[in-house]
């Protein structure tokens, strides 16, 4: 039920957004010569202020990146194009938490204005795409769990690997990018190749025959038409208020349910950031406890990362043993150059300051972080079967988490390769630059972190059980990684 109120909600939000909207203006380009400015000062913010600039990626291979990327603004540009000129180059660092966003006058003006958008909301991986939903009025066609076998003439292949140049992420894996392209498949078609006026789309039908087919975009009028359909055929389902939307989202990112005929509890964690967060963990570990569940399921697809503080605390409550958060977070120096150009340079400043010491490297260290021993939290403290479910959104903090608990004899990681890094990460301090000219914004991490020199470099954490994605499961609506757990817990 809050799923459907949830997709009706957003589906007359972007009704609304579009129709309200109406045509959009033709975004202001600017001149070549600022643009190629702005990317000469990011690159000296960078080389200045960013702990692991060449951790993955050579300087003079980072360099020629960057040659590429000036190359490229010849003339006068509009915020997208020179938006996806910054990303390319700055996702050649390999670093998760360096990534480009528009201006802040971009989002608040543009970001909505559009007639048209992508017909359909396709989930990729490897080299297949399938239909999640279709924003088409009455589709009867391209239901969800269809197989798209290509668009244009492309592959599910070439979508990832010519979107994934535009996302930053861990190392050289793409399994963020993956999911980031799945969540907003419709935005990259638009932002990198243009919307075009009709798509040539080739898929199998039920009887597994490939048919192909031109579709269109979808109008704002379109999308009005579907979300009264739908809210027709939902008389009983009134649009909530916002106060219950947040509600909603609210059990979305965060939930705790004890099922007392499997003795399971199951727990989803979106985030390890938010306003009690650190409190719903020990209340739930209360609740676990009184109920004397001897599984337990935490899903943390969605986990960004956040806190590291909270994601300490859970792993308290769950490891058998002592362990500390990194082997090392250092950076190069002290101070923030550029400051003028940093988002509250003053304070991170002073962040630094106070966080880093110098060593026998020369290198200054956060070393609560590299020496702190945590101990399991006794009270409380679950000691039955843990299944945690991962994936490519599972990033950061979480990663912090994920990390440390694998190979511990009661857990068992379920699900595919996390997109946060499972040797380290570039984190613990981050804010952004604003770049003067265009306006785009970078966010810049001022910690490197590596959470255990023992292992392997690149990539993310892999799962103890492995569970990929399924067409079938996506067209009968069933959690694949839920149902393994679920049998594994009967068996």
């Amino acid at each position: 039920m809050a799923r459907k109120v949830l997709f009706l909600v957003g589906l007359w939000l972007i009704s609304w957004g579009a129709s309200a909207q109406g045509l959009a203006p033709k975004l202001p380009k600017q001149a070549a010569s600022l643009l190629r400015e702005d990317l000469q000062l990011l690159k000296k913010i960078l080389e200045a202020n960013h702990p692991s600039m060449y951790w993955y990626t050579p300087q003079q291979t980072l360099d020629s990146f960057f040659r590429s990327a000036i190359d490229q603004v010849k003339d006068s540009m509009n915020e997208v194009s020179f938006r996806n000129t910054v990303a390319a180059y700055v996702s050649k660092l390999q670093c998760g938490h360096t990534a480009v966003r528009n201006s802040k006058s971009f989002t608040k003006k543009y970001s909505r204005l559009s007639k048209f958008r992508f017909p359909l909301n396709i989930k990729v991986w490897d080299d297949s795409m399938v239909v999640i939903n279709s924003l088409r009025p009455r589709d009867s066609i391209f239901v969800r769990g269809t197989k798209i076998l290509q668009i244009n003439q492309l592959s599910g292949r070439q979508f990832v690997d010519t979107f994934s140049q535009f996302i930053s992420g861990d190392g050289p894996g793409n399994q963020y990018a993956t999911q980031q392209i799945s969540g907003n498949f419709g935005t990259f078609y638009k932002n990198v190749l243009g919307l075009d006026s009709l798509y040539a789309i080739s898929f199998l039908n039920r009887s597994g025959k490939r048919v192909d087919t031109l579709i269109a975009n979808v109008s704002a009028s379109a999308l009005a038409s579907l979300t009264k359909d739908s809210i027709k055929k939902n008389p009983g389902i009134k649009l909530p208020s916002k106060k219950e939307i947040r509600k909603i989202q609210k059990a979305e990112k965060r939930m705790l349910q004890i099922d007392t005929l499997m003795r399971t509890a199951f727990m989803r964690l979106g985030s390890f950031s938010g306003s009690g967060t650190g409190r719903f963990i020990r209340g739930s570990f209360r609740k676990i406890k009184k109920a004397g569940a001897e599984n337990l399921v935490i899903d943390l697809r969605t986990n960004g990362g956040g806190k590291v503080s909270n994601s300490t605390l859970l792993t308290r409550y769950i490891s058998d043993h002592r362990f500390k958060v990194a082997d090392s977070v250092v950076r190069n120096n002290r101070g923030l150059s550029n400051r003028r150009y940093i988002n509250s340079a003053w304070i991170y400043s002073l962040g630094l300051l106070f966080s880093g010491k110098k060593m026998d490297d020369g290198k200054y260290h956060f070393t609560r972080f590299e020496t702190k021993q945590w101990e399991p939290i006794k009270k409380n403290h679950f000691n039955g079967k843990v299944y945690l479910v991962q994936g490519g959104y599972s990033f950061s903090a979480t990663t912090l988490f994920l990390g440390e608990l694998k190979g511990q004899q009661n857990v068992k990681l379920v699900g595919e390769e996390t997109g946060g890094g499972y040797y380290g990460n570039s984190a613990m301090l981050i804010t952004y630059c604003t770049l003067p000219n265009s306006r785009l914004r970078v966010t810049l991490p001022l910690y490197r972190l590596v959470i255990n020199k023992n292992r392997p470099k690149g990539g993310g954490v892999l799962p103890d059980i492995y569970v990929p994605p399924s067409s079938a499961a996506i067209e009968r609506g069933v959690d694949l990684k839920m149902e393994k757990i679920k049998s594994l817990i009967q068996r």
